[in-house]
Formats: structure tokens, C-alpha cells, sequence
């Protein structure tokens, strides 16, 4: 044949693949890489990184979401582990770093499998037999609560941000207490005891200054604006609140319109009936009884003072987001045209008034009858420090979130890891064959989360393990580790260290499947990067383009 010897390209110049086993571990390196990197910041005695981004701005945390999301990622494995801390977080908004960690670890004990020659498939299937068999365990496992018991959600608040830095005792029980009333005043109650319970209904608004215990919880809404018009009062009790998606402006024409003025009389006419009619829509708004106008536009001057004169406060550009959470803490209807505005469309609360916070104004709406919409206002000396506190407080928002939609507890401390090591042991057993290797794997990856609680504590890790092993043979099956001192723990629910289930699931369920695509992929083809202009420019001719590095 004439063509028989010459190469055929399929695919573009500079595209680099790799095949089989090397693209896998290359892979399973780059995910373990990263996991490497969020293991030291797990439990109470974690510690923190420092994260620069390219614009030079610090972050300072131990916040498994927070570190994925602002490290730069190159590497596409790695990505993938990303994704599985950003799907933590966006299902349950804890134990982030727990999955990532534990997805890096069923790699590395893979890759042991792999050295054996088991075939990737293999070691899947008994990883998806072993990940079914933990969730059942779990269950299992789990304690019913009620989730409107004020002293278990304490206990579980306070072991989610046990491990944050939010600087002490007194700190830290503030918070929880905060952020407990919170989700209380907005939960609502399901026909199945469950209770709906939406984060974004605690909107948290911060100002800098005063000290982080200055952290309060307002029944209503906190506007980072100011009250636009000097000549209106700046408190209101018993209000009734307008909220307008309307600007209180007269509305261009949609076309180009062009007027012709031929004396000065025109322009006096002009404008006065512009004044008409900006003073024709304050007169509509107080005749339905508003005294508080919540604009989310702009309002002309002229309303501005034909409002002042019938002493009724307001405050324009709001955000929408806000507009809708007045909507919920106030009772009121949004109204998109002032024409439509009815008694009935208007919020209540006890007081509106402008405070001075820090060196701005701010304007608080409390006093809200039944509010389903409430703003916790964090203070703190620098942004670091309130972003530390945003975050915990979200933490905490969330695993309250948690505990009211699935009303169950596991005990924290590693036990439940443990427990659940040991039944997959046992299960193991009893599925035999080269899979009873995989499914032992995905147990002692388990036992890598109490491990790492040891060893950031200062303890020895493995004689911590080897004990923990045997409470748990004994039956204990609430022995963890005290993260805090490093001591072993025969019951950690009775020491209050306790966590919603629908976390230890969501953590056993992400990292599993994380672990599974990763070792399902035996071919990467990487295409050649987009050469910059500038690049062109500065290349030597002749010079040839290196492909993409993954190491």
C-alpha cells in the first residue's frame, strides 16, 4: 500500500493524551494533591491557610469551601474534587473538607489496589457496594431529635463551629445562640414534623467597627442605606411600609422625543406638571396610610420633598433581594406601579428608624409581627475578621438547616466513621472475591477522618485508631476522639459532639462518586493551549509549542 508507514494526525499539533494506567495515576496524584492540602485544616485543632489571590487580597481561613474555591486549580482531576466541595456545600453547607479528604483517601487506597493488578472496574463496583452498605449503616446508626429542641441544635451548632476561628467561648456561644433565634423566628412547620427552613432567609449584613460580641439579631430587615431626604423624620413607630419595584420619577419616552419650547411660559407649564405629577403619586401613597416608602429605583427631588412634607420616611435603590426579604418580614406585597398600591399591599412593623453604625447610616426595620425574613448585623474590628464570622454563621445556618429537614443525629469525633469501618469490615466478609479487597479499602479510608482528628490534636494517630477499634468491638459505638484534647471518648453524644445526618450522607455519597468518576477515566486528551498574540510575538521561529503539564 502507498500509505502503509506514514503517521496520521487525528488529532490537533500539540494535543498531549495519555492512555490506561498512567493517565489514572496521574490523576489519582492531583486529586490526592489537593486533598493533601485541606486534611491539616480538619476538626476543632485544624489549622488555618493563607490564601493570596492575583490581585494580592488575603484570606485567612480553615474553611474546607472557602480554601477549594479560592486556589487557583489547574489540574482537571483536581477540578473534579473541587466540584465535590462546592456540591457539599451547596447541598448542606458543612463537612466540605471531610468529603474532600475522604475522596482523596479512597484514591490512595485504590491506587494500593491498583499495585495489586485489580482492574479498576473491580475496585468501582465494590467501592458502589460499599458506599450502599454505609448508607445503610448510617441510618442505622441515627438518633431521632426534635428539631425544635433548643439544646440539641446548641449541641450541633457548637460542634460545626468548634472548628472555626471566631476567637473563644464567649464568642462562639453568642453566635450559636444568634444564629439558633434566628432559624427559629423564620422555620416553618411541615405536615411530617420536619420544618422548612431557608438560609437566605437570615440575610447578614456587615459594618466594621465596634467588637464581634456588638453581633446582633434584628427581627426584621437591616437596610445599608439612608433615608434620602434631610426634612423626614428619621424614626417611625407603628409603620406601614410601602415596597415599591416603581421609580418615583417621571419615565422618559421609550423613543426619541424632541419638544419645542417657544416661550418661557412653556417651560413654567412644563415643568409644574411634572411636579403634578410626582406630587399626585405621594398623594396616593399616603392615601393609603403608608408612612415608609421602601423604593427599589430612584425618586425624583421633588418626591423627595413632597414626601418630607407629608413626613413619611423613604429609602430608594434598595436591592432586590432585600426588597423580597421585606416582603416576608413585614407581611407586605411588592407593587410594581404606584397606581396599584392598596392598604392591603402594606407591611407592618413597630419601628422604622435611621442608626448610626460604625461611620455609616443604616436604616433597621424590627418589630415585625411574625417575621419569616431576619438579619443577623456582624461586627468586627477588620474584613478579615467579620468574613470569618459571615462564615461560621453560615456553617451554622446550615447545619440547622440540616437537623429541621431530617430531624436525625449521628455522634461526631470520628465514632460514626469507626462504627461504619467496622460493619463494612464485616460485610466485606460476606461479599468475598477480589471486591471484599475493595469494599475493606473503602473502610479503612473511612478511618482516616478519626486518624487525622488525632493527629492535629497531637496525638499518636494509630494507637488512637487500634483503641478506637476496640471500643468498638465492645459494642461502644459511640467512641470517638476529643478533638480538642486528643483524649478517647466512650460516648461522644453525651459529650455533646454530634452531627445531622443528612451531612455524614451527603459526605460518604459525594466522595464516593468523586472516587468512582476519577477511576472510571483511562484516557486523558488534553488540546494544545490557545497561543496569546504577544506569545506569537515573543517565540523564536521554528520554535515548537509544548503541550499542557498535569504533573
Amino acid at each position: 500500500m502507498a500509505l502503509y508507514g506514514i503517521p496520521v494526525l487525528v488529532m490537533k499539533e500539540g494535543t498531549r493524551r495519555t492512555v490506561g494506567r498512567d493517565a489514572l495515576r496521574a490523576n489519582i496524584a492531583a486529586a490526592r494533591a489537593l486533598a493533601e492540602v485541606l486534611r491539616t485544616s480538619l476538626g476543632p485543632r485544624g489549622l488555618d491557610k493563607m490564601l493570596v489571590d492575583s490581585f494580592g487580597d488575603v484570606t485567612v481561613t480553615n474553611d474546607g469551601a472557602t480554601i477549594v474555591k479560592e486556589m487557583e486549580v489547574q489540574h482537571p482531576a483536581a477540578k473534579l474534587l473541587v466540584e465535590v466541595a462546592k456540591a457539599q456545600d451547596a447541598e448542606v453547607g458543612d463537612g466540605t473538607t471531610s468529603a474532600v479528604v475522604l475522596a482523596g483517601t479512597l484514591l490512595a487506597k485504590a491506587e494500593e489496589l491498583l499495585d495489586q493488578n485489580i482492574h479498576p472496574s473491580i475496585i468501582i463496583e465494590g467501592y458502589t457496594k460499599a458506599m450502599k452498605e454505609a448508607l445503610k449503616a448510617l441510618d442505622e446508626i441515627a438518633v431521632k431529635v426534635n428539631p425544635k429542641d433548643k439544646d440539641v441544635l446548641r449541641r450541633i451548632v457548637n460542634t460545626t463551629i468548634s472548628s472555626k476561628y471566631i476567637g473563644g467561648d464567649v464568642i462562639s456561644k453568642k453566635i450559636t445562640e444568634i444564629a439558633i433565634d434566628a432559624a427559629l423566628a423564620v422555620a416553618e412547620p411541615k405536615p411530617d414534623g420536619t420544618y422548612d427552613f431557608r438560609v437566605d432567609d437570615v440575610k447578614i449584613e456587615k459594618k466594621k467597627g465596634g467588637n464581634v460580641l456588638d453581633t446582633q439579631l434584628v427581627y426584621g430587615i437591616v437596610l445599608d442605606k439612608e433615608v434620602v431626604h434631610p426634612g423626614m423624620p428619621r424614626r417611625v413607630e407603628n409603620a406601614k411600609i410601602a415596597l415599591l419595584d416603581a421609580a418615583l420619577e417621571i419615565e422618559k419616552p421609550e423613543i426619541t422625543a424632541k419638544i419645542n419650547i417657544t416661550s418661557p411660559e412653556l417651560i413654567k407649564a412644563f415643568l409644574d406638571k411634572e411636579a403634578e405629577m410626582l406630587k399626585e403619586m405621594v398623594d396616593k401613597i399616603a392615601s393609603v396610610g403608608a408612612n415608609v416608602v421602601v423604593c427599589q429605583k430612584g425618586i425624583d427631588e421633588v418626591a423627595q420633598h413632597f414626601l418630607a412634607k407629608k413626613g413619611i420616611l423613604a429609602v430608594r435603590r434598595a436591592k432586590r433581594s432585600d426588597l423580597e426579604k421585606l416582603e416576608r418580614a413585614t407581611g407586605g406585597r411588592i407593587v410594581s406601579s404606584v397606581r396599584d398600591l392598596k392598604p392591603e399591599d402594606l407591611g407592618y412593623a413597630a419601628l422604622v428608624e435611621e442608626r448610626r453604625v460604625g461611620n455609616d447610616k443604616m436604616v433597621f426595620i424590627e418589630g415585625c409581627k411574625n417575621p419569616k425574613a431576619v438579619t443577623i448585623l456582624v461586627r468586627g474590628a477588620s474584613d478579615m475578621v467579620m468574613d470569618e464570622i459571615e462564615r461560621s454563621i453560615k456553617d451554622a445556618l446550615n447545619v440547622l438547616r440540616n437537623v429541621m429537614r431530617s430531624p436525625k443525629i449521628v455522634p461526631g469525633g470520628g465514632a460514626v466513621e469507626i462504627e461504619l469501618a467496622m460493619r463494612l469490615r464485616e460485610y466485606a466478609k460476606k461479599i468475598g472475591g477480589k471486591e471484599q479487597l475493595a469494599i475493606e479499602a473503602f473502610a479503612s479510608a473511612l478511618e482516616e477522618i478519626p486518624l487525622i482528628l488525632a493527629e492535629t490534636s497531637g496525638r499518636e494517630p494509630l494507637d488512637t485508631l487500634m483503641k478506637l477499634r476496640q471500643l468498638h468491638s465492645e459494642g461502644k459505638k459511640y467512641a470517638g476522639v476529643n478533638a480538642v484534647t486528643g483524649e478517647i471518648i466512650e460516648d461522644m453524644a453525651a459529650s455533646n459532639v454530634i452531627e445531622p445526618l443528612l451531612v455524614k450522607e451527603s459526605m460518604i455519597k459525594t466522595a464516593g462518586e468523586a472516587a468512582v468518576t476519577i477511576l472510571k477515566i483511562d484516557d486523558v486528551i488534553a488540546a494544545s493551549p490557545v497561543k496569546k498574540e504577544k506569545e506569537k510575538e515573543g517565540k523564536k521561529e521554528g520554535e515548537e509549542s509544548k503541550p499542557p503539564s498535569f504533573d
